[in-house]
Order: structure tokens, then sequence, then C-alpha cells
């Protein structure tokens, strides 16, 4: 009898997706060896996801790995950096069996072609809770480059790059209390899009920025509190998609509609500070990106809310924070 297949079998089914990269050294070893390149900074990212909490639990694996490749890849896009490479450590229950594996594998190699990504090494374990993988990043920003959250200050505009809103509503129609006849507000829950088009624009433009994870006003207060400013937000200028502005027109309440869809978090947009931020904005229209100044950095500290041109109360919670 042939025996079950193990973390070896597991590597070797990696392999492929180093795509023959030096600094992997064929996953035949402990550590990968990053080459250097002259005049670039490296710039590096980690983000892990738990079943259950980052992703829907019993999600098919090809869409777990496809979801980790994009969410990582919004950190880099948000510091205007071109990825080039990652590691990956996987937790698997025994719940999830080896076809599952084969899947996860799957999902990396077909984002791995999309963004032209090489696996460059990482681990594997087993484990009595739920699925959990990690990777980390690496992309390159010419030396001095790239984009920080610090880099605000009172004047900037605040501009926000992308729609919000769209994953908030996808777990509406997950939990079932939303109809999604075409699957549109579903698969952005599942699947977000990296901005990585904007490499240009933010370069040219942009004073600070942040990816859109824990949600809008969340991350534009990250910005300000790296920056040692304040922030105001009007909600009511946020870029929204064709549908989820349809689902915000049918709400008694828009106010309190709006700030479901801008605390949620998950839309993958980028939030940036910008000296100009029309030209940033228009830039990153041009660019394909539906793109709005949404307020301003101002002096002092924390966050005023305006909603379609009038004061608001800010909620005490701005976005997604893990225990």
């Amino acid at each position: 009898m042939s025996e079950p297949p193990d973390e070896f079998d597991w590597i070797a089914a990696l392999r492929p997706l180093t795509r023959g990269a030096p600094a992997a050294l064929g996953l035949l070893d402990d550590v990968a060896v990053l080459p250097n390149r002259p005049g670039h900074d490296l710039v590096i990212t980690e983000d892990a996801m738990v079943e259950g909490v980052h992703f829907l639990a019993g999600e098919a694996a090809d869409m777990v790995a496809r979801r980790l490749i994009r969410t990582n890849l919004s950190d880099l896009a948000a510091k205007a950096a071109e990825p080039f490479g990652y590691t990956l450590t996987a937790a698997w229950p025994a719940a999830r069996t080896w076809e599952d594996r084969m899947a996860f594998v799957a999902g990396l190699a077909e984002d791995g072609r999309r963004f032209d990504l090489d696996l460059l090494g990482g681990d594997t374990v087993s484990t009595p809770g739920p699925l959990t993988v990690s990777a980390t990043f690496f992309g390159w920003t010419p030396a001095g480059g790239a984009v920080k959250r610090s880099g605000a200050r009172a004047g900037d505009a605040l501009v926000l790059c992308g729609t919000i809103g769209d994953a908030a509503l996808g777990l509406r129609v997950a939990r079932g209390v939303l109809d999604d006849a075409d699957g549109y507000f579903l698969e952005r829950l599942r699947l977000p899009e990296p901005l990585l088009g904007l490499r240009e624009p933010l370069r040219r433009y942009a004073a600070a920025a942040a990816d859109v994870s824990d949600g809008l006003l969340a991350d534009a207060l990250h910005i300000a509190d790296a920056s040692g400013c304040g922030v105001v937000v009007d909600l009511g200028r946020a870029p929204l998609s064709t549908p989820a502005a349809a689902w915000l027109r049918a709400q008694p309440d828009r106010p309190a509609a709006l700030l479901e869809l801008a605390t949620f978090g998950d839309d993958y947009a980028l939030v940036c500070a910008a000296r100009d931020g029309q030209r940033l904005a228009e830039a990153a229209n041009a660019a394909g990106v539906r793109t709005a100044v949404v307020g301003e950095f101002v002096g002092g500290a924390g966050l005023s809310l305006v909603v379609d041109g009038r004061p608001a109360v800010a909620p005490a919670r701005l976005g997604w924070r893990h225990a």
C-alpha cells in the first residue's frame, strides 16, 4: 500500500510555482536568497488569514489561495511597489483533504501567472484548528520611492482610488440577507482586485497611502495618525460601484448605510494624501480606476466626519479591529 501524501509531497507540488526563480533554490533548502537590485528598495509585507475570520468557513481552497495573494498584493500596491515573489506558510487541519491542497496550489498558480509572481519558499504544518495561511510578499520600488503612510500634511487632499462597500454587501449575500442574482457582491468579497496599475500615479502625486482593508474611515485615520495630523472625510463623495450605488439608493437611512459601507473593510481600494488631489484623481481615473477627492488632511488630530456636506458624528468603531 502506498503511503499517504506528506509535507514533502506538498513541497513537490509547490515546486513548479517557483518558475525556476534562482532565489527559491528549488525549494530544496530552508531559506530563500533574495538578489540585490541596484537603485531600488526591497518592500516586504505579510498577511495571515484564518478560516472563519478572514474568509468564509468551508471556502474552496483555490479561492483561499487567490485571496491570500491579492490581499498581500494590495499592501504592495499602496506602496507603489512592483511585486516579484512571496513565501508561504500553510497550517492544514485534518478536515482538509489532499484534493484541497492541490486546489490551493492551482489557485496560487492561476494568480501567480496573472500577477507574474514566483514562490520563493515557506513552510507547512498540520493544525487542530481552522485552516490558517500566511504569505510574505516582496516588491521593488525606486530607492526612497515607497509611498509611506507618514507623508501627509495639513492641506493635503484625501483621495480614494477605487470603490468601497462591495465586500460589506457580499457578506450580506453570504449570510442570506441580500439577493445577488449575478454574484457580483460575493465575488468582490471573495476575490478583491489589487490596484497594482496605479504605481506611476502614486509615485508621481501621492504623499502617503494605505490600502483600505480595515475600512475607509479607519485607514484614513491610520494615515493621519502616522503623519501627525487630522483628517476630514466626506462619505457622500466616496466612489461606489454601480450595484452598491443602487443598493444605497434603496436604503431609508442614507447616512447609516454609508457608514456601514465605510467601516466594514475588505475593499482593497487605496486611500491617499496628495498635495494636488485633482491631479492624482485624474491620473487614477485615466488608468481605469474610479477615484475621487473625499476629504482633506487638517491640523490637529483625529477624524471628523461629513456626510453629503453636513457634519456628522463619527461612530465609535471606525473599522475592523482584531481583539
